[in-house]
């Protein structure tokens, strides 16, 4: 079995906003102007959260990026009245847009807030609209929208390991987020591997879920606190 999950090092994080362009771009998630931005009708699947450790003059921003934390235990799927969202054999909180009937149940019941709703039809202005990836739909208007773990690259990985003959390597598949990530701080990979990278995150001390006393069991895991030297070595 295959249990997909993401680490997150927040000790690495900057802040660029890679991960965020590289989602939209990969994913076909169109811009919604500044007009509905301020309305709260921001499309992003994946966001960076920003807090201050310490008191000047020693302090510290550390950033999280938050996307959907593909829990085993999510409480969006449940409350679905369609069957839109439900959890797959491989961990994945997976989403059926063809059968979303728009009630936002599922983004009400979710206390990480990485739900978005897809207010109206996508807009792609020239030269957007030549950048499309052909292997995600784009979604209509009237649906719950949010991050899938970039599945089409899941999809294909697994369909090229198996043209070869042999499993899927540790490390490769990368969502669009890992991928784009200039200081390596998102590792991908499949959690029921022990030896994979993620497993071995997920084993450090430093490990912690994301509001994880709400018993939601995220696969996304966050590495806090300063990483020693020895980790960051073994890591690159």
């Amino acid at each position: 079995m295959t249990s997909w999950g993401m680490a997150i090092d927040t000790d690495r994080c900057d802040g660029c906003n890679a991960c965020v362009v590289a989602c939209n771009a990969e994913n076909n998630i169109p811009t919604v102007g500044a007009p509905e931005a301020r309305k709260g009708r921001t499309m992003h699947w994946l966001r960076i959260e920003r807090s201050v450790e310490g008191e000047f003059p020693d302090a510290k921003v550390r950033f999280r990026p938050v996307l959907c934390q593909q829990c085993d235990h999510a409480p969006c799927e449940p409350v679905c009245p369609v069957y839109a969202t439900y959890h797959n054999p491989e961990g994945l909180n997976a989403m059926v847009y063809s059968r979303c009937v728009g009630t936002r149940y599922c983004a009400n019941n979710c206390p990480y807030s990485v739900r978005t709703f897809n207010w109206f039809e996508p807009v792609f202005v020239e030269p957007l609209n030549e950048q499309l990836n052909p292997d995600v739909s784009v979604r209509t208007a009237g649906v719950m929208e949010k991050c899938t773990f970039c599945v089409q690259r899941i999809q294909e990985g697994k369909q090229n390991a198996k043209a070869d003959g042999r499993a899927v390597r540790d490390g490769e598949i990368q969502p669009a987020c890992a991928q784009s990530c200039p200081p390596k701080a998102i590792t991908f990979g499949d959690f029921d591997n022990p030896d994979s990278a993620v497993s071995r995150a997920a084993r450090s001390d430093r490990a912690e879920r994301l509001l994880g006393d709400l018993g939601t069991q995220p696969s996304v895991v966050y590495l806090s606190g300063p990483a020693d030297r020895a980790e960051r070595q073994s890591d690159d």
